[in-house]
C-alpha cells in the first residue's frame, strides 16, 4: 500500500515537472523574448500570429523572386558583420514576404542593424523582417520585440521600451506602422 502511494505521488510530480516544462523552450528565463533553434522552429513562432507558409532558404526565394515579391536581406546575409547564420523566406496570408533570420551573436546583429539604421523584428537568437503591411500588426501580440537604432524614435505611453544589447538602440512591444 505505501509503495503504491510512493509511486502515484513520484508519478504526480513527474507529471507535474513535465507539464511545467512545456512551452519554455521558447524563451530564456527572465528575458521575454522568445528563442528558436532553427528556422523551423522560427516558421513556427511566426505561424502562431500571422501565416508563415512556403518556408524556403532564402538564396533559393531569391533565385525564383527577382523583382517580385522580394524579401529582405539578400545581401544582409551574405555579409559577416550581420552575425546572420541562416536566412529563409515565408509568405504572409496576403502573399508577401517574412524573412525568418537565426542570428546566435544578437549583438553583432544589433551593431549591423544600427549602422544601416535598419529595423527588425527580434527574439533571443532570430529575427523576423515582415515585407508586406499585414504581418507586422499580426505579431504586436507576439514576445517578439522590435529593435530600433534610431535616435529620434519615441515610443509611445502604455508601451514597454528596453535597452537592446548595443548602445544607442532600443526593444518595444510597439510597432510603428
Amino acid at each position: 500500500m505505501r509503495m503504491t502511494r510512493a509511486l502515484a505521488i513520484g508519478a504526480g510530480i513527474v507529471a507535474l515537472t513535465a507539464t511545467a516544462g512545456c512551452g519554455g523552450g521558447d524563451k530564456k528565463s527572465g528575458s521575454g523574448l522568445p528563442e528558436a533553434k532553427d528556422i523551423a522552429s522560427v516558421a513556427s513562432y511566426v505561424n502562431k500570429y500571422t501565416s508563415c507558409t512556403g518556408v524556403t532558404e532564402g538564396d533559393k526565394y531569391d533565385n525564383v523572386h527577382v523583382g517580385e515579391n522580394e524579401s529582405w536581406g539578400t545581401e544582409e546575409a551574405k555579409d559577416p558583420s550581420w552575425g546572420i547564420k541562416e536566412r529563409a523566406v515565408c509568405k504572409d496570408a496576403s502573399g508577401a514576404a517574412i524573412t525568418l533570420l537565426i542570428t546566435p551573436d544578437m549583438r553583432k546583429f544589433q551593431s549591423a542593424v544600427k549602422k544601416n539604421n535598419e529595423k527588425v523584428l527580434v527574439g533571443q537568437d532570430f529575427a523576423v523582417v515582415p515585407v508586406g503591411k499585414d504581418a507586422a500588426p499580426a505579431l504586436t501580440k507576439s514576445d517578439l520585440r522590435f529593435l530600433t537604432c534610431d535616435p529620434g524614435f519615441s515610443v509611445p505611453s502604455g508601451y514597454q521600451k528596453e535597452a537592446a544589447l548595443v548602445d544607442g538602440c532600443v526593444l518595444t512591444d510597439y510597432f510603428p506602422g
